[in-house]
């Protein structure tokens, strides 16, 4: 059995908790608190060390995936986590200006820390909007060989359909 570390990172509300209850097969480990930052009012809960879920995609290939926190206050976190992961994935919520540009500089780190195949899910925005997916690809600098997946976080296909995605980017960077 293969397994692989992928990571689940993106800025703070993008919705990566929910991407990894969504598709994990065990009961995810997260390590969600209670807000104090009155900033942040009524989003009630951020993680602070990081969410652990798994799931199984074949009899030969597991993915084990590790929620990273989404403030940069928490970046320790990051680089603790992207140890060797096999790749990763930036969720962003397309409907948020602010996490638009905190996923920006996110893909310039988690280059910096791995050299690894990624892609970018686009978290709330509907899958056949291309005019607003094609202005975050714009807006986040990315080039058009990665992927550009949208996501409902809170859907099980939906989310699988981004991790198959990045998983035959690795297998594709292995070949």
């Amino acid at each position: 059995m293969q397994s692989v570390k992928v990571v689940v990172t993106g800025p703070f509300n993008a919705g990566k908790t929910t991407f990894i209850k969504s598709v994990s097969e065990i009961t995810v480990l997260s390590t969600e608190r209670q807000i104090s930052d009155v900033s942040n009012e009524g989003t009630g809960e951020t993680t602070v060390a990081m969410d652990f879920g798994r799931i199984t995609i074949s009899d030969d290939v597991v993915l084990y995936l590790f929620g990273t926190p989404g403030q940069e206050r928490f970046s320790f976190m990051w680089e603790t986590l992207s140890e060797g992961m096999l790749g990763f994935v930036l969720l962003v919520d397309t409907t948020s200006e602010e996490s638009i540009a905190d996923a920006a500089s996110m893909i310039r780190f988690f280059k910096e820390m791995s050299d690894v195949p990624f892609v970018v899910a686009a978290n709330k925005v509907a899958a056949d909007d291309l005019e607003a997916l094609r202005a975050l690809r714009g807006s986040l600098e990315i080039e058009e060989s990665v992927p550009l997946l949208p996501v409902d976080a809170r859907e099980k296909d939906s989310v699988k359909a981004v991790l198959l995605g990045l998983l035959y980017r690795i297998l594709e960077s292995m070949g």
